[in-house]
């Protein structure tokens, strides 16, 4: 399975069940078999990690959140911490384009891993030139 980078949407519509929760299921089992090689399949920024605790504490509470971490835990996701060159990558998507800064850092992840980017956001319909998306529905 080629690596593939997670922004929050596809992370909250599997845990809330949304539209693509499908699609992440399948991805999650996938990698869940490709784990203990090389590397994980499936990357997301420590960034977008906030993003994810933030929205479903706000919405749904601690107590929703608390159930989400240990879920999350067992995930086949690697983690990715920013660096500066990661930090650059996105400034640039952020200035160029119409795009949360949570969602640059994902888009930066993306190019810098040539990775395909996995989301439902249509605010990557406009980095569709500059990185590989795959649309959940």
């Amino acid at each position: 399975m080629p690596a593939k980078v997670l922004d929050s949407f596809a992370l909250i519509a599997y845990f809330r069940d949304e539209p693509g929760a499908e699609t992440m299921e399948g991805l999650l089992i996938s990698a869940g078999k490709s784990a203990g090689k090389k590397d994980s399949p499936l990357l997301m920024t420590d960034v977008n990690y906030a993003e994810v605790k933030y929205s479903i504490v706000k919405k749904d509470g601690a107590a929703a959140w608390a159930e989400a971490a240990k879920v999350l835990e067992g995930l086949p996701i690697d983690f990715h911490s920013t660096t500066r060159a990661l930090a650059d990558a996105a400034a640039d998507f952020k200035a160029r384009f119409k795009l949360s800064l949570a969602d640059a850092f994902a888009a930066a992840l993306a190019k810098e891993r040539r990775a395909e980017l996995v989301t439902g956001d249509l605010e990557f319909k406009a980095l569709e030139k500059e990185i590989k998306v795959q649309w959940l529905r």
